[in-house]
């Protein structure tokens, strides 16, 4: 059954947050490690005997158990204990995951220390762009739009937060440099322009739901992957260098991506906070672009030289797991199928997430 989005916004609950929702619900497991991490934080203690060294590690369960350990980090859940943040049994658990995590992306990445040449094939836009935001630019229909924006919801109600963790980190011009940027994505100094506010409206333009982690049940491991990398590189300091490549592969390629999104909600005459989140971000990642690789990475290499395969991991480990995304959601739609997650089983998987 073919859905589209509803023509009339979704009604905001404003939350501590600042930003629609507030604190989220604890989500329901996916398995073993969700559930031991679940458990942990509804006060019943740690299982004797999970298996982390068997899991998959881009797979749904630990993806979810990742989530609800970083979380902790950011806005935390409802009914969730704050002081649980700092749980040493969590945190030893959480660095089990990390591991496994971390060293399927380096397994799966082809290193390197030649930031330049990096930095040069990130430039480089294909003629025949592909991805998922290829095929919304060429063929895509609303309803598909829709589930793009609830899987990207996910970060974007938290754009930019993880890359504030590595600012203490940082020195001289890199740390001007990434400062700055982190200014605009923050909204140069203006609540309403902070760029999580303009995707709560671009939400709700879409007569989607806005709150806080709203569609984190529906949303399957693929983006939740994307979203863990950067939480993972935040928070550690030894992955400083992962961190500020993975930023600057975002705001390099993010223009031309978020052109072609432009034009596509244009031709699918989107609401205009549509529209306008994208147009931001052509307009602003575009100045970031240079910033991020003179005087960030520039300055950080200038520094510690050493870090230089670091950055380029952290290059390669974000194209690895949006390549995953993109693959993931475009078989689905090509199977004719949701790329999200059934939470609803006597309705379809559309119907269920955008309440259809």
């Amino acid at each position: 059954m073919d859905i589209s989005c509803p023509e009339e916004p979704a009604v905001r609950n404003s939350g501590a947050t600042g930003q629609a929702g507030g604190y989220a619900p604890l989500p329901r497991s996916r398995g073993e490690l969700s559930g031991a991490v679940r458990a942990l934080l509804l006060g019943a203690g740690v299982p004797a005997v999970f298996d982390v060294g068997t899991a998959d590690p881009y797979g749904d369960d630990l993806q979810l158990a990742l989530h609800m350990c970083y979380e902790l980090h950011y806005a935390g859940y409802d009914s969730v204990d704050p002081a649980l943040e700092w749980d040493p049994d969590l945190l030893r658990l959480r660095a089990r995951l990390e591991d496994r995590f971390l060293t399927a992306m380096q397994r799966d990445t082809a290193g390197g220390e030649d930031v330049g040449r990096a930095l040069d094939r990130l430039v480089r836009e294909p003629a025949h762009p592909g991805g998922t935001g290829g095929h919304l630019y060429e063929q895509g229909q609303w309803w598909q739009v829709c589930e793009y924006f609830a899987h990207r919801s996910i970060y974007h109600l938290k754009e930019a937060d993880p890359y504030a963790w590595v600012i203490p980190r940082l020195r001289g011009d890199a740390k001007a440099g990434l400062v700055a940027v982190a200014y605009d994505e923050f909204g140069g100094g203006r609540g309403a322009n902070i760029h999580a506010r303009l995707f709560a409206d671009l939400l709700d333009g879409a007569g989607l739901d806005s709150g806080y982690l709203h569609y984190l049940e529906a949303v399957p491991a693929p983006m939740l992957a994307v979203v863990n990398m950067m939480s993972l590189f935040g928070l550690h300091r030894r992955l400083r260098g992962e961190l500020v490549g993975h930023f600057a592969t975002v705001e390099i390629t993010s223009p031309p991506g978020s052109r072609r999104m432009v034009d596509t909600l244009h031709r699918l005459d989107a609401h205009p906070a549509c529209v306008r989140f994208y147009a931001e971000h052509v307009e602003a990642d575009a100045v970031h672009e240079q910033v991020m690789r003179r005087d960030v990475i520039g300055d950080l290499l200038r520094r510690e030289p050493e870090l230089a395969a670091a950055v380029v991991f952290g290059m390669q480990a974000t194209e690895l797991l949006e390549d995953r995304f993109d693959r993931f959601v475009l078989d689905r739609w090509a199977a004719g199928r949701s790329s999200l997650r059934a939470v609803n089983d006597e309705q379809e998987e559309r119907a269920r997430v955008f309440h259809f």
